[in-house]
């Protein structure tokens, strides 16, 4: 057994967690990758290239962060727990090109880093990981590639197909802006500790033909989520109901469209909704 083995790493993570007297917080979604060949499949997903500039969400103990230092020009690494310090400034005391933000990603002006991020290179804590992969997506326009951990059904809605049952929001969103490139299923003996759940390891890029929808994307952002927001309704019910849009005019648009004014948000596939959001 090597030190590349997930048991054996997860030992030296948990004495590395001891050796600074610290219990990882699970409410922060502190699950600390132990496996060297899961950082060279995200390495390889997120097509990383010498010039590249990376973010990542919550380096832990710099598993991660360090491999990414090694690979690309600059890495933006935001850390909320400021526990890890002392780890996370002795793992990266050779890496010079490293800047580490201490607070909450989703509260942090990402849009400011600069230089700015290329790609999005992460072991995403759970609870955030959904809702950080979305504002990216307008959010920091100049994003290219993604490689995430993800919950397995999180990863699941990411490109869902339209009439699934994972299908929603998030779907219609990283279908228009995004196209997979891979997915890697993650065993739940490589984090320390184990989560309760299964993981997938997942990649995608940026469409070539997003920036055709680059100016109108907050309002098909706003026209998606008022889709969804009544799943049970029809999809004009449920734009009225979200304020999203009056009646008349939702039913107009539907007819424009030539969709039936009985259809439901998750039966309509992606493309259709950059129309409706034109219309509305």
């Amino acid at each position: 057994m090597t030190a590349a083995d997930p048991p054996a790493r997860a030992q030296v993570t948990v004495a590395r967690l001891r050796e600074l007297g610290l219990t990882p917080d699970t409410r922060l979604g502190q699950h600390f990758l132990v496996d060297d060949n899961l950082v060279r499949v995200a390495l390889r997903l997120a097509e990383l290239r010498t010039d590249d500039v990376v973010l990542e969400v919550g380096p832990g103990l710099a598993v991660l962060t360090a491999a990414l230092a090694d690979a690309v020009r600059l890495v933006h690494a935001v850390e909320i727990d400021r526990r890890l310090a002392p780890a996370l400034e002795r793992t990266l005391e050779h890496h010079g090109n490293v800047r580490l933000h201490w607070g909450d990603a989703l509260a942090l002006d990402l849009a400011a880093l600069d230089p700015r991020p290329s790609a999005f290179v992460s072991n995403l804590p759970y609870q955030v990981s959904t809702p950080l992969i979305v504002e990216s997506l307008g959010g920091l326009p100049q994003l290219e590639r993604w490689a995430v951990m993800v919950q397995r059904e999180a990863a699941e809605r990411l490109f869902a197909q339209a009439g699934t049952p994972a299908y929603g929001a998030v779907s219609v969103l990283m279908r228009l802006a995004c196209e997979r490139t891979g997915a890697h299923a993650v065993s739940r003996a490589v984090f320390a500790p184990p989560p309760n759940v299964d993981s997938t390891l997942i990649g995608f890029r940026r469409r070539s033909d997003w920036g055709a929808l680059r100016d109108a994307w907050p309002q098909i952002v706003r026209v998606v989520h008022g889709a969804f927001s009544h799943r049970r309704k029809t999809l004009v019910n449920a734009l009225v109901l979200s304020g999203t849009a009056s009646r008349s005019v939702a039913e107009a648009a539907l007819a424009e469209l030539g969709v039936p004014p009985g259809i439901r948000a998750e039966a309509l596939e992606p493309e259709r909704y950059p129309f409706l959001a034109e219309r509305l």
